[in-house]
């Protein structure tokens, strides 16, 4: 089992003050296994914005991840499409991160 670890950052289309991010636990999931990551977004209306998920592996640099624009299409990386699944419910002003089949 593996502790799953993923930095995100919230990308913004224009500049935004006072916003705040709460993300969920750490997880401990199997290799195959999926698992979600939410992230609570403050401060902002998270249906105006594009969200974006970036992750860093450990000794690794920035890699873009994918967003969902202010409706609910999402786009990914060529090279991780189908690896993850960007969801977000405004009225929770939450945003997910859905990893599919894990691997070590």
């Amino acid at each position: 089992m593996r502790v799953l670890e993923c930095v995100f950052l919230l990308t913004l289309i224009s500049a935004v003050h006072g916003q705040s991010l709460t993300s969920s636990e750490p997880v401990v999931n199997r290799p195959g296994e999926s698992v979600t990551l939410s992230c609570t977004v403050s401060g902002i209306s998270m249906g105006s914005y594009w969200m974006h998920w970036i992750r860093q592996k450990p000794g690794k640099g920035l890699e873009w991840i994918g967003y969902i624009d202010t409706g609910t299409t999402d786009y990914y990386a060529q090279s991780l499409q189908r690896q993850f699944t960007i969801t977000k419910d405004n009225s929770k002003n939450q945003l997910y991160l859905k990893v599919n089949s894990l691997k070590t």
